[in-house]
């Protein structure tokens, strides 16, 4: 069949020499040694499979690949134009360290890549990992988090973050392999892959085939671990479970969108504990508050596999007493309320879930259950909604969100002081352009809002008091705030307050597709219209291409300094898990 497929291909060669457009894993790709990974040369044109040679090393890539590629001899388009040929070898690993040169040859042209094959220390660093993410967590984030949460007196902080004494730090750069803007897919999946990826992908190279779920695949942290280890896996995060930072765990799709799928893909890998909202993608098509277009049933599914169901705190807290093993918490149909809608306003969807356990609680539960395997474990905890509200510059949710993750790495560093084989990893999967430029007073006279904003030394201290001692502030409507903006923006009304109402939305969509100001904020006094520096089809602000700080501490932490790319925190995991190891070069199937 090939050589028919061959000969049709010759048959129907086009004009002119025939370049290696696309080789993936990419040039400068960086892969752990005996970790599977999908091998493809996409061509610009129909080549003939025997006019193409691929040479490692000098050599031809079966010798050292240790199989063939399969040739495809037209690769279509979703309207079924041809984009040319292709060369695909799946479930590849590499067991050797070292520089592999990869080149490809189609008729006169040629196309060169170079990988970095590395492995890792023969023992493991740490027993356990938890792996923290604020999602959008900025500088400014924590710096408004420290004021508000701790209060500032004499310019010092009157205490410090939990974060902040992670005793190391480096500055993690963010871009994808085709634009230096993010999202959360491409940057989460290069923390858990060790390879960078495109804007919406997780666990795989985007292709230029239409199916989004054929694209090259890179082996995630969680397969690893099993691949290599007994250890456990837990996620907990505030977002659907399915959404991109928790999903690129275990996916493996270009489009994050593909929530139905990744659901699937969940169940595949079986973390041990998955806490969050998102039950809309596990509830049968016919059940009210379904987003499934099919008749699988994956609440039923999850439950045949094992795990404990709950729905709510109290069934969250029973059944993390029923010693299952595994532990399923859907606690919302989509994302889960903010910290301050729970527990001050009562308000988003706080009325129709009124019983969701907050980021510590649902941690406190995954770290008691993670435990539990004297192997160890990897937890991810995510506090998806500092990003959540940051889109629509909601920033007093935004920020009263990154103290709940504070609180969040204080629970973690009190495990570690207990287990001090436990590496802690504080960090975010991408910025916003946000920034804290002074205060607001309303004391100021007048009813100019834009002259109640204090900079330099008119700026003062905001007066926000924690009475209760909860870490937060007991109201985030005080009469002296800080005064909080983005670089970047669509339409909207600038209110220079909190919003007490129910989170901010700041632009509508009109008939023509674009975005205006929403005028349910128009008439709240002292409002003022700004215009946007976005395109006009935006409806909030955008992530920022800003580095990111990490910060860890424990067995391996070392290993985070200076700048380093996402692709690179995955090298130190790995490492710290001695997953590249000898001893575990040989499980890759092949």
């Amino acid at each position: 069949m090939r050589t028919l497929l061959g000969a049709l291909a010759a048959s129907s060669m086009l004009t002119g020499a025939v370049s290696a457009a696309e080789i993936y894993p990419i040039d400068r790709a960086t892969i752990l040694a005996g970790s599977p990974f999908d091998f493809k040369v996409e061509l610009d044109g129909v080549h003939g499979e025997a006019d193409i040679a691929i040479s490692v090393n000098g050599k031809p890539y079966a010798e050292t690949f240790g199989k063939s590629a399969d040739y495809v001899a037209e690769e279509k388009d979703k309207e079924g134009a041809t984009l040319g040929s292709a060369l695909i070898l799946r479930d590849l690993a590499l067991a050797e360290p070292g520089t592999y040169e990869i080149e490809v040859k189609a008729g006169e042209d040629s196309k060169t890549v170079t990988w970095e094959v590395y492995g890792t220390e023969a023992a493991p660093k740490a027993k356990n990992v938890i792996f923290i993410v604020g999602d959008g967590l900025s500088v400014a984030h924590r710096t408004a988090a420290r004021i508000m949460s701790k209060g500032m007196s004499g310019g010092k902080a009157n205490g410090r973050l939990a974060m902040d004494d992670l005793d190391h730090m480096a500055f993690i750069g963010t871009s994808s392999t085709h634009s230096i803007a993010t999202d959360s897919a491409n940057t989460m999946s290069a923390y858990m892959t060790g390879h960078k990826s495109r804007v919406n992908a997780l666990g795989v190279y985007a292709d230029r085939t239409p199916d989004s779920q054929d694209d090259p695949k890179v082996e995630t942290l969680a397969e690893a671990l099993r691949r290599t280890t007994t250890k456990s896996v837990g996620i907990v995060t505030n977002s659907e479970v399915e959404d991109a930072t928790p999903a690129a765990i275990v996916a493996h799709t270009r489009l994050r969108g593909d929530k139905a799928d990744i659901v699937g893909m969940m169940l595949e890998v079986q973390p041990e504990v998955i806490l969050g909202g998102g039950s809309a993608y596990f509830l049968k098509s016919d059940v009210p508050g379904s987003k499934r277009k099919d008749d699988q049933d994956y609440v039923a599914a999850f439950r045949e596999a094992g795990y404990a169901l709950a729905t709510n705190r109290e069934e969250l807290n029973t059944a993390a007493g029923t010693n299952s093993g595994k532990i399923l918490g859907l606690f919302h149909t989509g994302n889960m309320d903010t910290w301050l809608d729970r527990n001050q306003l009562k308000k988003g969807s706080v009325e129709k879930f009124p019983d969701q356990p907050g980021l510590v609680e649902m941690t406190e539960v995954a770290l008691g259950e993670l435990s539990k395997n004297p192997e160890g474990f990897f937890l991810m905890i995510e506090g998806a909604n500092i990003d959540k509200m940051a889109h629509p510059l909601d920033w007093d949710r935004s920020v009263t969100e990154t103290i709940e993750l504070d609180q969040v790495a204080a629970l973690a560093r009190e495990f570690a002081a207990k287990n001090p084989d436990t590496m802690v990893v504080v960090t975010g999967d991408h910025t916003h352009g946000v920034s804290v430029i002074g205060t607001i007073d309303d004391e100021k006279p007048g009813n100019d809002m834009r002259e109640k904003v204090g900079v330099y030394d008119d700026a003062g201290f905001p007066n926000y008091a924690d009475e209760n001692g909860d870490g937060f502030p007991d109201t985030i409507d005080v009469s002296k705030r800080l005064a909080i903006f983005s670089s970047n923006f669509p339409d909207y009304y600038e209110t220079w307050r909190p919003k007490m109402d129910g989170p901010f939305e700041p632009a509508l969509k009109t008939e023509d597709g674009s975005y205006v100001a929403n005028e349910a904020y128009k008439d709240v006094p002292g409002a003022v219209l700004r215009v946007g520096n976005l395109p006009k089809d935006a409806d909030t602000g955008v992530h920022s291409v800003d580095d990111i700080v990490l910060q860890a501490s424990g067995p391996g932490a070392e290993g985070f300094k200076g700048y380093m790319e996402q692709s690179d925190v995955y090298k130190v995991l790995a490492d710290a898990f001695a997953l590249g190891a000898a001893q575990n070069r040989d499980t890759a199937q092949k």
